[in-house]
């Protein structure tokens, strides 16, 4: 897929606000708007944009703890673990990786308490031999 840099432009500012109106896009991309609702519709289409979802506010974000545990997993028991993985809410993302590691699961607690018990889960569930868990202290860019 060739995108431009006018395409990327808009896919990051959408990233940025999902709801920025057509008249903003405009004019940070230097078109019409009619000219970027057919780019938005072109990248919908084409499944480049595949639809549109929620952004916790920052307030909300901040209260969570967040961390990246890093998994090792028994030989042919990937798809296993990440279906024990997809039911646990608070796995917001799950990597398959090269390296030392297998998987990153990437979590949000509300405390310092619950990621405890949330990473003895994780390493509990049948699959999983190892974890090392590395919590988030800041998040430098985000888009």
């Amino acid at each position: 897929m060739n995108l431009d840099l006018i395409d990327r432009t808009l896919l990051n500012e959408l990233r940025e606000n999902a709801r920025s109106p057509v008249a903003l896009l405009a004019r940070k991309a230097g078109l019409s708007r009619t000219a970027v609702q057919a780019r938005i519709a072109r990248l919908e289409r084409d499944k480049v944009i595949v639809g549109y979802g929620v952004r916790l506010g920052d307030a909300y974000e901040q209260s969570l703890v967040e961390a990246h545990v890093m998994l090792t997993v028994g030989p042919k028991l990937s798809g296993l673990v990440e279906a024990a993985l997809r039911k646990i809410p608070e796995v917001g993302s799950l990597l398959s990786v090269s390296g030392t590691f297998d998987m990153i699961a990437i979590v949000q607690a509300s405390s310092i308490v619950r990621l405890d018990a949330l990473i003895d889960s994780i390493g509990l569930l049948e699959g999983v031999e190892r974890t090392r868990t590395s919590v988030v202290l800041s998040r430098r860019i985000h888009r």
